[in-house]
């Protein structure tokens, strides 16, 4: 992990951003939960208990998120606690695998700060700031670069993050971001865990959510094979291949059903 400094009781900032941070009165996680500067990026779909805001900061110069978790539903923070198998809050559920999968080699977003507090064994309150990926967007906005190489790259990437062991279990094509060089960084990781047991049921799980969230104007049947292919390094698909892209298939056609029922199209099937 980079080097953090702990400027405040349970508030540390990376050690470069400590003299940023005092400047814009960001020195106590008091003040982190009454920021308000920045633009509001909370969704109407996001829980009550989660805030997020985006804000530019100078020398550094640069463009940060700030997530805030407060009054997390004590059922949420158990199930946390027991996909991890110890306690952890809600902000390190995003923190701790963001620097695992760093050292494995899959890019993630670069951590500022972070800060926690407790109220007997449950989460008061917590918050992570992570810095905008330099030059790139969302792999949404870059289909329509979309090449063979681009799709194998991205199956490698996929495929070399779950050789780490962790699922993503909110994998789509949103949550992966690709710069002008071509390389993908994997963000919003508070889902992400190494399961014990069930692990193939959660990877078919990421791939469905990647081959539900590839638009079927973008991704042709050719495409989605290829990828596979790749994603499984073979030539030919052996009757367990075909098995798992049957389950794949289910699992992303039971989303799309739940998107009908609520007026909205799947991707995959526009």
């Amino acid at each position: 992990m980079s080097e953090f400094i702990e400027i405040a009781p349970d508030f540390s900032v990376r050690s470069d951003f400590v003299d940023c941070f005092k400047r814009l009165g960001l020195d106590s996680i008091e003040k982190i939960f009454s920021f308000e500067k920045g633009k509001d990026l909370t969704k109407d779909n996001l829980p009550a208990s989660r805030r997020r805001i985006m804000f530019e900061t100078d020398n550094p110069k640069t463009t940060l998120f700030l997530k805030r978790y407060e009054s997390v539903p004590k059922f949420t923070q158990l199930k946390n606690s027991l996909a991890r198998r110890k306690k952890i809050s809600t902000m390190a559920c995003d923190l701790e695998p963001a620097e695992i999968l760093r050292q494995l080699g899959i890019n993630t977003p670069q951590t500022i700060a972070f800060g926690q507090q407790w109220q007997g064994f449950f989460e008061k309150r917590s918050f992570i700031i992570t810095e905008k990926i330099p030059d790139s967007s969302s792999l949404e906005v870059k289909l329509q670069k979309k090449t063979k190489n681009f799709i194998e790259n991205l199956a490698s990437f996929v495929r070399k993050f779950h050789n780490t062991g962790f699922r993503h279990r909110d994998l789509y094509l949103c949550h992966i971001f690709c710069d002008s060089r071509g390389q993908f960084t994997l963000i919003d990781l508070s889902r992400v865990f190494k399961p014990l047991v069930f692990s193939k049921k959660f990877l078919v799980k990421d791939l469905a959510q990647l081959y539900y969230s590839a638009p079927g104007n973008f991704f042709t049947k050719t495409d989605r094979l290829r990828f596979l292919l790749c994603y499984l390094q073979k030539d030919k698909l052996t009757r367990q291949d075909k098995i798992l892209i049957k389950n794949i298939k289910s699992k992303a056609k039971q989303m799309a059903t739940h998107d009908k029922k609520h007026g909205r199209v799947a991707p995959f099937e526009k």
